[in-house]
């Protein structure tokens, strides 16, 4: 349920993956909020992305994430290790 969540977040963000991105992703998120295995993980990410604050923390972490796999794409293009 809260990959749904996930999905609008990243809609808002106007921010299109794939499937298998999209797990990574929720993943990590989670794991880096600390909402892996929370009991309502699903309202729990819905309220962070309520809130102001967690709102703009979210995004950043998505962002930065972003960053990551385009830096790790780039680099498997190009070769360098």
């Amino acid at each position: 349920m809260s990959r749904m969540v996930l999905t609008a977040i990243l809609s808002e963000m106007q921010v299109w993956l794939n499937e298998i991105e999209k797990e990574q992703l929720h993943q990590e998120l989670l794991y880096y909020f600390g909402l892996i295995g929370a009991t309502e993980e699903c309202q729990a990410l819905e309220n962070a992305w309520r809130d102001p604050y967690n709102k703009h923390e979210i995004e950043e972490f998505i962002k930065a994430w972003l960053r990551r796999k385009r830096r790790k794409e780039t680099e498997a293009i190009t070769g360098v290790v």
